[in-house]
C-alpha cells in the first residue's frame, strides 16, 4: 500500500511539473501572450528617397535596408517607384536595394516601406563576428598620441567590454591634448568613432560602426551611429558619445560599416527622409503572422496549427476537463448529488447554444414531461429497452414540437433546443424515474436540482473567454488538472454537506 501511495505521488508530481514547465516555456521563452486581448506594437517605417536625375545618364540608386537578423521580423516590405527596376542583394551582412533606370529626368522620388514587429521566437538569430583585427597603420605624432591614450585605458580595463568603454570615454575627453591631436579639430561623432577604431585596432580589438533608427512615432529620424564588437559569444553595443554599453530595445539596426546610407549614380542632391508610425495588433494574431513570415514554428505544433474549423471544435473539447473538474469538486468535496459525472457536463455543453436561462427552462420542461410519460409506461409493465425507445422517441417529438411552436411565436432561441443531447435527456429521465421509485420523490428532486445546478455552474466556468483562450493556447495546463484529479481520487475525508448533517451529533456530545 505504501509503494502504491508513493507511485501515485510521483505520478502526480511528474504531471504537475511537466504541465508547469511546458506552460512556462510557452510564456517566458516563446513569448506567447497570456491573455487574448494582449496587443503588441506594429511599426510602419517609410524611407523617402529624393534626388535630381541627370538627363543623359542612366540612373542607379543604392540604399541600405535593415537586415532584420536581430530582434525584429518583417511582415511586409515594399519598394515603391515609377519605371525603375528593383533588386535586393546581401553584401557583408548588410542588405542593399538597387533602383535602376535607363533614363530619368528632373526631380525623382522613391519609397521604401517596411512593416515590422518584435521577433516572437525565443531563439534569436545569432551572427558571429571577428575577435581579432590587424592594427591600422599610423606614424609620427598620431602614433605617440594613440599609445599615450592606450596606456591608461589598459590600466583601467579588465576585459573587452570595459576596454572599449574606457577607450570611448577617453576619446570624448576634449581637454586631453592627445585627443585634440588625433581629432585634428573635428569633434563630430563619426570622427570620434574613427579615432576609437584606431585605438582599438592597435590593441587588436575589432569594432564595427552600426547605424540605427530609433523607433519613435511621429518624430523626424536620422540614422544614429553606434559601435559594436564581438566578444566571442555576443555582440556588445556601445554609445560612441558616452561609452555606455547596451543597445536600447527601441533601436532598429539599419546597416553596418563606413559606407553612406545612399549612393546615386547618374544623379545628385540625394536625400533620405524617414517617417515612422506605430499601431497595435492582437498579440496572438501577430504571433501567427510572425510564424508565416519567418522560419519560426513555435505555433505550428500548437492547436493554432490546426484548420480554423477544427480549432473551433477543440476550443469546446479542451474545456470539457474543466467542466469535469467542477463536477468532481462539487461531488467529492462539497457533497452535491448529481446524476453521474458526465451528464451535467453534457448538459452544460448544450447550454452553450440555448443560453443558461432558456436552457434551464427547456431542460425542466422536457424532463418533467418525460418523467410523466415514464411513470405512465411503468404501468404497462414494459421491458427496459422498449421503454427507453418510447421515451427517446417522445423526447424527439417533444423537441420538434417546442422548436415548431417557438418558431411560430417568434422565439428563435427555442430552435436551439434541438441541440440538446437527446440520448442524455432520455437517460436522465430514466435514471430520475428509477431514483424516484427507489428513494422517493424528494430525493429524486434533490438529485435533479443538483444536476441542474452543477451543469449551470460548469457552463458558466466553461464559457469564460479568458479561460477558454488560456487552456486552448496552453493545453499543457490539462496535465496539472489530471494531477489534481489523481490527488482527489485518494480523498476519503468528509464532504461539506456531511459536516452540516453531522453537526447535530457534535452538539449532542457536548
Amino acid at each position: 500500500m505504501r509503494s502504491l501511495t508513493m507511485h501515485l505521488k510521483i505520478l502526480i508530481a511528474v504531471l504537475v511539473v511537466l504541465g508547469i514547465s511546458v506552460t512556462a516555456y510557452q510564456i517566458f521563452v516563446l513569448g506567447i501572450p497570456v491573455t487574448e486581448d494582449a496587443t503588441d506594437d506594429l511599426w510602419n517605417i517609410d524611407a523617402k528617397v529624393e534626388f535630381v536625375a541627370n538627363a543623359k545618364d542612366p540612373v542607379k540608386v543604392q540604399m541600405f535596408v535593415p537586415p532584420l537578423s536581430r530582434d525584429f521580423v518583417s511582415l511586409n516590405e515594399s519598394f515603391i517607384s515609377n519605371n525603375y527596376g528593383v533588386s535586393v542583394n546581401r553584401i557583408d551582412g548588410n542588405r542593399k536595394v538597387t533602383w535602376s533606370a535607363r533614363r530619368a529626368k528632373g526631380n525623382q522620388t522613391l519609397y521604401y516601406r517596411l512593416v515590422l514587429t518584435k521577433r516572437y521566437s525565443g531563439e534569436k538569430v545569432k551572427v558571429k563576428g571577428p575577435t581579432f583585427r590587424d592594427s591600422i597603420a599610423v606614424e609620427g605624432p598620431e602614433k605617440i598620441a594613440a599609445e599615450a591614450l592606450l596606456a591608461p585605458i589598459r590600466q583601467h580595463s579588465a576585459d573587452v567590454e570595459t576596454f572599449i568603454s574606457e577607450a570611448i570615454k577617453r576619446t570624448n575627453n576634449l581637454n586631453d591634448d592627445n585627443v585634440k591631436l588625433l581629432l585634428a579639430g573635428d569633434p563630430s561623432t563619426p570622427h570620434k568613432a574613427k579615432i576609437v577604431e584606431l585605438l582599438l585596432s592597435i590593441a587588436h580589438v575589432p569594432v564595427e560602426k552600426v547605424h540605427t533608427i530609433r523607433l519613435v512615432a511621429d518624430q523626424p529620424q536620422t540614422p544614429e551611429l553606434w559601435l559594436r564588437s564581438f566578444n566571442g559569444n555576443d555582440w556588445l553595443y556601445f554609445n560612441p558619445e558616452t561609452g555606455e554599453q547596451g543597445l536600447p530595445s527601441d533601436r532598429l539596426l539599419w546597416w553596418t560599416g563606413d559606407e553612406n546610407l545612399i549612393t546615386v549614380d547618374g544623379g545628385k542632391k540625394a536625400a533620405v527622409t524617414f517617417s515612422l508610425n506605430n499601431s497595435e495588433m492582437n498579440a496572438i494574431r501577430l504571433a501567427k503572422l510572425t510564424d508565416e513570415n519567418t522560419d519560426a514554428n513555435f505555433l505550428e505544433y500548437s492547436l493554432y496549427g490546426l484548420p480554423l474549423q477544427t480549432q473551433q471544435t477543440f476550443m469546446i473539447m479542451v474545456m470539457i476537463p474543466i467542466g469535469v473538474l467542477v463536477i468532481l469538486i462539487l461531488r467529492n468535496l462539497i457533497g452535491l448529488q448529481t446524476l453521474g459525472t458526465f451528464t451535467p457536463v453534457l448538459i452544460a455543453l448544450a447550454f452553450r447554444e440555448t443560453q443558461l436561462g432558456f436552457g434551464i427552462v427547456l431542460f425542466t420542461v422536457i424532463t418533467a414531461l418525460g418523467l410523466s410519460l415514464r411513470s405512465y409506461l411503468e404501468h404497462l409493465k414494459l421491458q427496459m429497452l422498449p421503454r427507453l425507445s418510447v421515451v427517446l422517441t417522445f423526447v424527439v417529438v417533444l423537441i420538434a414540437a417546442i422548436s415548431l411552436f417557438s418558431h411560430k411565436l417568434g422565439l428563435e432561441r427555442g430552435l436551439s433546443v434541438a441541440l440538446f443531447p437527446m440520448v442524455i435527456l432520455t437517460m436522465t429521465i430514466e435514471r430520475l424515474s428509477i431514483t424516484w421509485e427507489e428513494r422517493g420523490g424528494g430525493h429524486a428532486m434533490k438529485v435533479a436540482i443538483g444536476t441542474l445546478f452543477a451543469a449551470s455552474l460548469a457552463h458558466i466556468i466553461m464559457s469564460v473567454p479568458e479561460l477558454i483562450y488560456f487552456v486552448f493556447t496552453f493545453p499543457a495546463i490539462l496535465l496539472i488538472l489530471v494531477g489534481f484529479m489523481l490527488a482527489m481520487g485518494r480523498y476519503r475525508g468528509y464532504r461539506l454537506t456531511e459536516l452540516v448533517r453531522f453537526k447535530a451529533f457534535l452538539k449532542a456530545d457536548s
